[in-house]
């Protein structure tokens, strides 16, 4: 059973890389864990003609129908700033009011990422833009009201189908309300089920067939049944809410299990047979080999321990290649010459020009 268990963890595993290009390192864990997608950052994109070739090279050493993963929110979440222009904020584009400028910023964000290979942005961000969260999200959230929320993200979603390219709706069930960080803690949101439902959860009962992708947080909702567990360990939010009573059927996606929201909760090994019970398709861990490997070979080993478990792995990793296989079977996009490449960077500038004289009237 050892080689389909080791299969279909690996398959469970999206994970980012430490530079420009590969190193024998990364080769040589990419072949054994074989990971169903790849994230890049800033410190991996120079240009797109090298974005390209590192995404062909480690997606060959991925499970089929891999993701090709970046975070383009705009505003201070964008890891095509320098290679390409300054995209506007969610926010920005939001508070326009503009359904044309919201697909608009959805399709620029496509057509960005396509330039450089990429086939997911992991946008749009669904949080409340509530006081509460101000100096944590800034402009990243695009309105406080949930349905000009909703009215964002379905414009900008249908903005990135237009062109291929699948979003993420992130971060469920909601961080508008929390006062820290989860990169460095993990945010106890005092809203109760009433309140989240109503407000944080209403894009996503709103959008659930418009989403391919929802990421789930690290945050804790001490006033549900989750208690003081993390949403992203917690099958309360992702089984009993995110599937069975808002009936999503597309792919759940853990934020980063590097993040000190989780790793405070529970280890690397624990975190990730968490989030698999809880019904998470692919967790993300964004940088570290050493963090990477320790979750895999936790997956493997809790499955070779328990029969259910085993049972829950191959289910998890049988859905998410379905899933994978009706979103993500396209190869990668042809090249933008140097001359095009320009067209688009002068486009965004344009873009964020209309933005601001749209708030300027």
């Amino acid at each position: 059973m050892t080689p389909p268990l080791r299969s279909a963890a690996g398959s469970l595993l999206v994970v980012g890389l430490s530079g420009l290009e590969l190193t024998g390192l990364e080769r040589a864990w990419l072949k054994l864990v074989r990971p169903s997608g790849i994230i890049l950052f800033r410190r991996n994109i120079a240009d797109a003609a090298q974005t390209r070739a590192l995404l062909a090279e480690s997606t060959s050493l991925c499970n089929p129908y891999s993701l090709r993963c970046v975070d383009i929110e705009g505003g201070a979440v964008d890891r095509l700033r320098d290679a390409v222009a300054p995209m506007p904020s969610a926010q920005a584009v939001a508070g326009t009011g503009q359904p044309k400028l919201m697909r608009k910023h959805g399709e620029l964000i496509a057509r960005e990422a396509l330039a450089f290979g990429f086939n997911t942005t992991l946008a749009p961000v669904l949080d409340l833009a509530l006081p509460a969260s101000t100096s944590v999200m800034g402009t990243r959230a695009p309105a406080r009201n949930p349905g000009e929320v909703a009215k964002y993200a379905r414009a900008f979603l249908a903005g990135l189908a237009a062109h291929g390219v699948a979003g993420c709706g992130k971060h469920f069930p909601g961080l508008g309300g929390g006062t820290l960080d989860s990169h460095l803690e993990t945010p106890a949101i005092q809203h109760n089920f009433t309140q989240l439902w109503r407000e944080d959860l209403l894009p996503y009962r709103e959008l659930v067939r418009d989403l391919p992708m929802v990421m789930v947080n690290h945050a804790t909702y001490p006033k549900t049944r989750s208690g003081n567990q993390p949403a992203t360990a917690s099958s309360y939010w992702v089984s009993t809410i995110l599937l069975k009573k808002i009936g999503y059927r597309g792919l759940i996606f853990s934020d980063d299990l590097e993040m000190g929201g989780i790793l405070k909760f529970a280890s690397m090994e624990e975190a990730a047979i968490l989030a698999v019970r809880a019904g998470m398709h692919l967790i993300e861990i964004c940088h570290s080999p050493e963090l990477i490997l320790r979750a895999y070979e936790s997956l493997v080993s809790e499955a070779e321990r328990s029969p259910s478990f085993r049972k829950l792995l191959l289910h998890r990793a049988a859905v998410a290649t379905r899933l994978r296989r009706s979103r993500f079977a396209r190869p990668q996009s042809r090249a933008l010459n140097v001359k095009r490449l320009e067209s688009l960077r002068q486009t965004t500038i344009r873009f964020q020009a209309e933005v601001e004289q749209s708030h300027a009237k």
